[in-house]
Order: structure tokens, then C-alpha cells, then sequence
């Protein structure tokens, strides 16, 4: 995997060019933007893998911007910087999906170890991302019959009573099932249950 680039958003031209410096003097890829509407201009989920912004700015503010970007990419880590930090603040901050927030001034040491904990996170998301696309596609790749058969053993319905709600024969429910679990790749039903709730609860909490 590429290197995930960090998003510095700062109206101050001044902070926003030490934080840059600070990060790519530890070799992080970083990017700055003056606004919040440029950075939404340019955003790219692929290529950003955190942000830092400072909350108060004019044009969009930092905890609205936190909120159009988790409507893009609920995934991306938010890091919020404030010369007026109070418990309020913090906690709409939190409440907007921030990951961390930083008082100003800050040392040093405290940016680059949350920024290189939420970089973290993101690869996380982003394997978690592809496994649950993944099952999907499996899903996906279920005929209309199999889908419904995988319904009912999923509510821990045997072949017989599948068969019987279904109107078929339990040969046929044993045919469809052994096909599901091929296109599932899954090597048991404890596996197969395992996965797609799994998946779900992902969706879910997304």
C-alpha cells in the first residue's frame, strides 16, 4: 500500500507551513490547503489518509468541514488544533467525528504521534473496507434461490425445514447450499454465519 498523504487545513499561512515542515521532517507525506473549500475541491479518499484542521476559520469551519468529509468518507481520521480549547469545543469537536484534539501552542512530539496513530487507523479502516467489500461481492455473486436459502441458515434452520418453507426438495436444499458456500468461500457454517454477520454489523455501524 502507498503511502497515505495527511491533509493540513490552517488559514494561517504561518501554521499551516510549520506543520508541514514538522510532518516531512519525519518523512509523512503531507498536503496543506488555506480553506476548507479548497480542500473539498480536492478531496481524494483514496490519496488522504488524515486530517488536521484548526476549527475556527473563516468560510467553512473546522467542525462543519469535519462533517461534509466523514459524508465523503466516513473512514478518514480527524484531527482538530485550537488556540481556544475548552470542554464545549472538545467535545462538538468529538461529536463531529474527530479522532483527537490538540491545544495550541503544541510540542513537537504530540503531532506526530497522533497523526502517526490515526495514519494507523486509517490502514485499519481501509483493510476492514476491503474485507466487507469483499463479502458483498460474494453475496452478490448468489443466485436469486441461494440467497434465499442462505437467509434460513442464517436463522439456524435446517435442510428439512428450508426444504418445506421453500417448497422443495431437500436434495435441492443440500445442492444450493453446497454452491453458497463455494461462492462464500466459506469452509463451514460456523465460518459462513461468522462472516456475513460480521459484515453487516460493520455496515451497520458505519
Amino acid at each position: 500500500m502507498t503511502q497515505s498523504t495527511v491533509v493540513v487545513v490552517d488559514d494561517h499561512d504561518a501554521m499551516r507551513d510549520a506543520l508541514l515542515t514538522l510532518l516531512e521532517s519525519v518523512d509523512i507525506d503531507a498536503i496543506g490547503f488555506d480553506s476548507g473549500e479548497r480542500l473539498l475541491e480536492e478531496f481524494d479518499s483514496e490519496r488522504f489518509g488524515c486530517a488536521m484542521m484548526d476549527v475556527c476559520m473563516p468560510g467553512i469551519g473546522g467542525l462543519a468541514l469535519a462533517r461534509q468529509l466523514h459524508e465523503r468518507c466516513r473512514r478518514l481520521p480527524i484531527v482538530f488544533i485550537s488556540a481556544h480549547a475548552d470542554v464545549r469545543l472538545a467535545v462538538e469537536a468529538m461529536r463531529a467525528g474527530a479522532e483527537d484534539f490538540i491545544e495550541k501552542p503544541f510540542r513537537d512530539h504530540e503531532v506526530i504521534d497522533r497523526v502517526q496513530r490515526c495514519l494507523e487507523l486509517d490502514r485499519e479502516r481501509r483493510v476492514i473496507s476491503r474485507q466487507v467489500s469483499d463479502v458483498h461481492e460474494r453475496l452478490n455473486a448468489l443466485s436469486a434461490r441461494e440467497r434465499l436459502v442462505l437467509e434460513r441458515m442464517l436463522r439456524g434452520e435446517p435442510n428439512k425445514e428450508i426444504a418445506a418453507g421453500l417448497y422443495l426438495s431437500r436434495r435441492t436444499i443440500e445442492t444450493h447450499r453446497a454452491h453458497l458456500m463455494k461462492k462464500m468461500k466459506a469452509d463451514s457454517l460456523a465460518t459462513l454465519v461468522s462472516m456475513v454477520t460480521w459484515a453487516k454489523a460493520v455496515d451497520f455501524g458505519r
